[in-house]
């Protein structure tokens, strides 16, 4: 069985192609520059072909007929007809309070997705409009699923850890409440954790950390709670957002500045964060090599994110009860041994005995704790894609 998951924005669309029998990618690529008049398609193969074209993409239909043109013709097609495509999977990055688990997309879904867009007005028309293309290209019989990102929280996050507290009844009427993103990282990297150490009980702090990163709490597969909340700025500083900050800030800087709230909101998610601290780049490949040459504010900035990062974990710890184990994941989580060095100097009291000699050479899966260490660390590759394949493929064909 093969799946098709798109993770469409307002000018792209990720795509990958995956054989459900062996859970490997067949086919995945990028369509970038939609409507913008001069389009560029990625596709690259499970054998090692590659390969990058400019082709107009006036929308995300045309950005469909060409993945589909890719993939079923010339010498690296990898299917023969649009059929042997048993479904779609699309990735949703808001699902508001309704959507808390998978669901068929229909035109009465669409509908309830859409009144999701206030909450992710960036977001969701683009994918709203994705799964249209798909329809038009693939035909409306073709089954598709959506996956929401803030489902692993809304789904059983405690009404103490997700409402804010502002009057009640402003939370229920205007749907202002912790929603939590990046959800199907977290629940992949959940679900992975488990099944290497063989436990469905544990207590996890999972750390995912990129341009954007958030970090949650886990406890027997279930997120209780997470750093990013009504929005994709909160939680610890990011590449170009703030993160958390004072509430009288916005109002501080649109009164010394003379912003507006827009734009004091594009400041803040655009302009901030490792950008704004350091003055260098959003980029922490830039901000170590800037470190590494002296400069004060890139040091300043890998101090302060590692100092969130670490202050979280153990905040989770609490909430949690205790601690079992913690996973990073997530571009920065993955690659960048410096930011999980620093991220768990000091946590011994924890239970964490940390392995930095392992930790400095890793690649890929693995643990980076000493033996006996009684909170064990992992580094652990997320795979958004796969997750929602299974979830495409449990829901429409019913689960394996």
């Amino acid at each position: 069985m093969k799946i098709l998951v798109i993770n469409a924005g307002s000018s792209s669309m990720k795509y990958q192609l995956i054989d459900m029998d062996t859970e490997q990618f067949i086919a995945k690529g990028n369509c970038e520059r939609i409507g913008a008049g001069n389009g560029i398609v990625s596709y690259k193969t499970a054998d090692g072909y590659s390969t990058e074209q400019d082709i107009d993409l006036p929308d995300h239909t045309a950005a469909f007929r060409a993945v589909m043109n890719f993939l079923t013709t010339g010498d690296h097609k990898v299917i023969s007809d649009f059929s042997e495509i048993a479904a779609i999977g699309h990735r949703f990055a808001h699902g508001g309070p309704t959507f808390v688990a998978p669901a068929l997309i229909d035109d009465d879904t669409l509908r309830e997705i859409d009144k999701t867009t206030p909450l992710m007005p960036l977001h969701t028309p683009a994918q709203i409009k994705a799964v249209r293309a798909a329809q038009a290209v693939f035909g409306r019989e073709k089954p598709m699923v959506g996956v929401f990102d803030t489902s692993f929280i809304t789904s059983s996050a405690p009404e103490y850890a997700y409402r804010y507290a502002i009057p009640y009844e402003y939370g229920d009427k205007y749907g202002i409440r912790k929603y939590g993103f990046h959800g199907t990282s977290h629940r992949f990297v959940s679900l992975r954790i488990n099944e290497i150490l063989g436990r469905n009980d544990m207590k996890v702090v999972i750390c995912h950390l990129g341009n954007g990163s958030s970090i949650s709490a886990v406890q027997s597969g279930r997120g209780i709670d997470e750093s990013l909340g009504l929005s994709g700025n909160g939680g610890i500083m990011m590449g170009t957002r703030s993160g958390a900050i004072d509430a009288a800030i916005p109002g501080t800087l649109m009164k010394n500045l003379g912003l507006t709230i827009t734009e004091v909101t594009e400041l803040l998610n655009k302009k901030s964060g490792l950008l704004g601290v350091s003055g260098v780049s959003s980029d922490m490949r830039d901000i170590h090599k800037a470190a590494e040459e002296g400069n004060a504010r890139a040091k300043l900035a890998i101090q302060m994110l590692t100092y969130q990062i670490k202050k979280c974990i153990g905040e989770y710890a609490a909430a949690l009860g205790g601690l079992d184990c913690v996973c990073f994941t997530g571009g920065i989580g993955e690659n960048d041994w410096i930011v999980r060095e620093k991220s768990c100097e000091g946590l011994e009291f924890l239970g964490i005995d940390f392995d930095s000699d392992k930790n400095r050479n890793f690649r890929g899966e693995g643990c980076m704790t000493k033996p006996g260490s009684k909170v064990q660390v992992w580094v652990i590759p997320t795979n958004e894609e796969l997750l929602i394949a299974r979830d495409t493929r449990d829901l429409v064909f019913g689960a394996k």
